[in-house]
Formats: structure tokens, sequence, C-alpha cells
């Protein structure tokens, strides 16, 4: 499925990104011209059932067959969000990006006492102003705006599919290319075993403390001061 597109920037070196469930592009406001401005071409995909990109069926693997449709390989920098670091992560071997961020990805069971079920993200459909903002104290007003309006054009069948496969970890055995993961302070994916393992399998990990899931509204200074070294 060829995706569709945003970008920013005219730089010399190539960096896509890739947003994570319920989102699309737009997520990427501050991130795209940020990168843009350190001399980047930026590419953001919007997945299948998200944004402006065709509708299912879904699979985790037809999320990153659809990174290798759209997306062109050896690219400078790959950095994907959750569902979309997870989806990146079952294609770099094919893209072979020269690093690979992976911002709080969905490889996890979870730090909860059950595991998250993405199913439950199709609840969000019926989101409020009011809700995005009590699940997310520190996001500023757009960002709360631009939620409402990327729920509104996600397809929550995809939830759907992928909950049948939510108690498997998917920790890839190995970091495929030079690879960094963010890890959410407050987040709901990351113990310190899971750290470990992550760290054991040849990636290197960042914490950004007090930031919740999606890092780059909550804590966008942090999020950038993270990727110091890999951007």
């Amino acid at each position: 499925m060829q995706l569709h597109t945003h970008e920013w920037g005219t730089g010399d070196r190539l960096a896509v990104l890739v947003h994570g469930i319920m989102s699309d592009h737009r997520t990427w406001r501050r991130v795209g011209p940020a990168l843009a401005d350190r001399g980047y071409r930026v590419i953001a995909v919007d997945l299948r059932g998200h944004g402006a990109s065709p509708r299912g069926p879904y699979s985790d693997a037809l999320f990153a067959d659809d990174l290798v449709e759209t997306l062109p390989a050896g690219a400078e920098l790959a950095l994907g969000h959750s569902l979309g670091a997870l989806a990146l992560s079952l294609a770099v071997e094919r893209l072979r990006p020269k690093r690979a961020v992976y911002s709080d990805p969905a490889w996890t069971r979870g730090n909860t006492q059950l595991p998250m079920d993405p199913a439950l993200f199709a609840e969000f459909k019926r989101a409020t102003p009011q809700m995005v903002r009590s699940f997310n104290p520190c996001w500023e007003e757009a960002d709360v705006q631009l939620e409402l309006a990327t729920i509104d054009a996600w397809d929550e069948a995809s939830a759907y599919a992928l909950s049948g496969s939510h108690r498997e970890e998917r920790i890839p055995e190995r970091a495929v290319v030079p690879s960094l993961v963010q890890v959410a302070g407050e987040g709901f994916l990351f113990t310190e075993a899971d750290k470990e393992r992550v760290v054991a399998r040849g990636f290197e990990v960042r914490t950004v403390e007090g930031a919740g899931h999606v890092i780059h509204r909550d804590d966008f200074d942090g999020f950038m001061k993270s990727l110091e070294g890999w951007i």
C-alpha cells in the first residue's frame, strides 16, 4: 500500500518519521520542522487506517510492508513512535536506515499488572477535549486539538485487528542498524528488566524522565535533547 506522506525541508540528509496508533503525520508538527532546520528532508507517513492513507486490512506485518513500499531505503535517520516504532523495527532490515530511533516502542507487555490490549484504544474514538487534556496534562492546546482531529480521521478497526497479539513481547532479537530506544519515564510500556533486555540486544536506551508515552508532545525539549548524537 502506498501511504500518504507529508514533507518538511529540502536538506541533503533524509529522515523518515512514523507515528503511533490513533495519530498521523501531524503528531510531528514540531519534530519535522526541527529536523528540517538541522539539514534534513523529512518524510512523515500516515500509517494505513490513519490520516489520509487507505484503510485495512490491518496487521503488524502489513504496517511494516507499507513502510517498505512507501519510503526510500537508506535514509540517514528513521524514527518511529509506539506502533510506528514497532512497524519500523519489522521493516528496518529492508529499509536499512543509517540510524534508527524507537520512541517508547510498542514492544513489551507493559509495566502494569495486565498487558495493554490495543483494543482499548478504540474507546478513544469518542474522546472529548477534556478527556484528551486529562490523559495528557503536559500537552499544548494545539496538540489537544490535533489529537482530536487525528482520532476523527483514524479507523478504530486497526486497534481491534492488533488485539490478538497484545500479549506478545516484540523486542527485536538484535539491533539491525545503530539504534536508540527512548523510554518515557512516566510511560506504561517498559520495566527496568525490559530496558536491560533491550540493552543486552544491542540498543542504546535513554529515558526521558517525567515524560509520558508521547514523549515528543509531553516534553519536546527533553525529546530533542535525548536525540543528541543521533540526529
